[in-house]
C-alpha cells in the first residue's frame, strides 16, 4: 500500500513551505509511477496541496508565554486530535516544519512509534533554550536547517544536520508589475508606498499594528491623536481587501501610502478585527489591506516588519525595512535572561552585523519609527548601504554548499530526504 506521510506547519510562513513539500512529493512519487497519503497540520494551502487536515495550524498559532497560557486548553484540545490521528493512522515518517513548541512533544510520540522525524526549519536553540538539543538528539532523525550557520552548531552537538538553502531565497521576484499591483488593490501609483508587516498571529496583528498606524500618521503629517472609533463595526463587504476609509476626501496631503498584507492564515473574523484596528487609526490615512506580502514588499519604497519570517522576505527583496517587536512584559523580561545572540532581527544575524535597525518592545514607538524609516526612503547612502547589504545576505541564502546541484532547491532537497526515509514509497507496512 502507499505510503503515510505526517506533516505538520503551524504558522502561515511554515504552511507555505508544507505545500510546496506536498507538490515536491507528489511530483516525484508520480515520476516513479507511486503515491502516497499526507495528513497532519495545516492550512488552506497545505489542503488544496492535499493535505488532510487534522488540525487547522491557525488554531495552534500562538506566541509568547502568557499569550500561550491563555490558549492552553485549545491548544491542549488540538493536540490531542493530532496524537490520536497518529496512533490510528501511523505515518511512515514525519515532517515537522518549524514551531518546536508543538513539534517537539509531537517528535517525542513519533519516536517512541519508531516513525523517523525530519525536521525542517531549525527553531532557534543557537540563540536560546540550548538546553533543548538534547530533545534533537534524542528524537530527530535529520535536521534540515535554512540558515549556513545553523548546520555547524547542529553537528557539533552530534545531530545530524543539512543546510538546504533557504526557500525564500530561490523563489523569483514578484512578476505583477507595479501598475498591475496598484489596479487590483485600488492604490494610487502616484504617492510612495510603505508596507507595515504586522505579522501572521492574531496577537502579533493586535499588539504591533496599532504603533504601526501611529508611525504612519506620524510619516503623513498628520495629528498623533484620532476620533475614538473604537465601536467602529466592518460590515461584510464583497471582498475583505476593500480599503477600510469612511470618507475619502479626508485622506493625507496624496505622499505616502501604506499597504498592510495580511496572512492567509487569518480567518473572516480575524480580518474584520485588522479592518476594525485600521479604522481606529486611518483618520485621513490612504491604506489598503492587500493579500500578497511578497508583491508589496516588492513594490513599496520601504517597510515597517515584525520581526519574524518577514524580514527575510524583505530582505530577500532587497526592500529597505526597520524590524519591530513587542511581546507581553512577563514574556519580555524572561526573554532577555536567556536570549544569548546580539540581534534580534535575522537580516542582521546573517549579516553578523546590525544592517537594518531594530525597535524592540519599548524601543517600538511610532516616533523611532518614523526617525528610522525616514532616511530609507530617498535615494541616498543610508538607502543605498542597506540595499548593498541586503543583496549580500540573498547571495549567502542562495549559494548551495559543495556538491549540492545548482538546479536543486531547498524544497525539492527536503522532499529527496523525505523519500529517502521510506525508500521512496517502497516500505510497506
Amino acid at each position: 500500500m502507499p505510503p503515510t506521510l505526517f506533516i505538520s506547519a503551524g504558522e502561515a510562513s511554515g504552511e507555505h513551505y508544507g505545500a510546496l513539500l506536498i507538490e515536491s512529493l507528489k511530483r516525484k512519487l508520480a515520476a516513479a509511477g507511486e503515491s502516497a497519503a499526507f495528513f497532519g497540520m495545516g492550512g488552506e494551502r497545505m489542503a488544496a496541496a492535499g493535505l488532510d487536515v487534522v488540525v487547522r495550524s491557525e488554531d495552534m498559532a500562538v506566541m509568547g508565554l502568557t499569550e500561550v497560557l491563555h490558549h492552553l486548553p485549545g491548544i491542549y484540545r488540538e493536540f490531542r486530535k493530532l496524537s490520536q490521528s497518529i496512533r490510528q493512522r501511523r505515518p511512515d515518517v514525519a515532517v515537522l516544519i518549524d514551531f518546536p513548541e508543538i513539534h517537539f512533544r509531537l517528535a517525542k510520540q513519533f519516536h517512541r512509534r519508531g516513525v523517523p522525524v525530519i525536521f525542517f526549519v531549525s527553531p532557534q536553540l543557537w540563540a536560546w533554550k540550548k538546553h533543548r538539543i538534547n530533545l534533537v538528539q534524542r528524537h530527530i532523525s535529520k535536521m534540515l536547517v535554512i540558515f549556513p550557520f545553523e548546520e555547524p552548531f547542529y553537528r557539533d552537538h552530534g545531530v545530524q544536520a543539512e543546510f538546504v538553502g533557504h526557500p525564500l531565497a530561490e523563489l523569483p521576484q514578484p512578476s505583477v508589475s507595479r501598475e498591475q499591483f496598484a489596479q487590483e488593490n485600488h492604490l494610487d501609483p502616484a504617492r510612495t508606498w510603505i508596507a507595515l508587516l504586522p505579522g501572521s498571529r492574531p496577537r502579533e496583528i493586535a499588539d504591533l499594528l496599532p504603533e504601526m498606524l501611529r508611525a504612519a500618521r506620524g510619516l503623513a503629517g498628520l495629528p498623533s491623536d484620532t476620533p475614538d472609533r473604537s465601536d467602529y463595526k466592518p460590515e461584510r463587504a464583497p471582498h475583505w481587501l476593500e480599503a477600510v476609509r469612511p470618507d475619502p476626501s479626508r485622506e493625507d496631503n496624496g505622499r505616502y501610502a501604506f499597504i498592510v498584507p495580511l496572512a492567509p492564515t487569518l480567518s473572516q473574523a480575524q480580518r474584520d478585527e485588522v479592518r476594525r484596528l485600521v479604522a481606529a487609526q486611518d483618520d485621513g490615512l490612504y491604506i489598503r489591506l492587500v493579500p500578497d506580502a511578497r508583491a508589496a514588499l516588492h513594490h513599496a519604497r520601504a517597510s515597517v516588519v515584525a520581526s519574524g519570517t518577514a524580514t527575510v522576505e524583505a530582505a530577500l527583496i532587497g526592500n529597505p525595512f526597520v524590524v519591530v517587536y513587542r511581546v507581553s512584559p512577563l514574556t519580555h523580561a524572561i526573554a532577555k535572561r536567556i536570549v544569548k545572540v546580539p540581534h534580534v532581527a535575522m537580516a542582521n544575524l546573517i549579516a553578523g552585523k546590525r544592517i537594518v535597525p531594530e525597535l524592540i518592545q519599548d524601543t517600538f514607538t511610532a516616533s523611532n519609527i518614523v526617525q528610522q524609516l525616514e532616511p530609507l526612503l530617498p535615494d541616498g547612502p543610508p538607502r543605498q548601504s542597506m540595499m548593498e547589504e541586503l543583496q549580500r545576505i540573498r547571495v549567502l541564502l542562495t549559494t548551495p554548499p559543495d556538491g549540492r546541484s545548482q538546479n536543486q532547491g531547498a524544497i525539492d532537497r527536503v522532499a529527496d530526504v523525505t523519500l529517502a526515509q521510506i525508500g521512496a514509497g517502497c516500505k510497506r507496512k
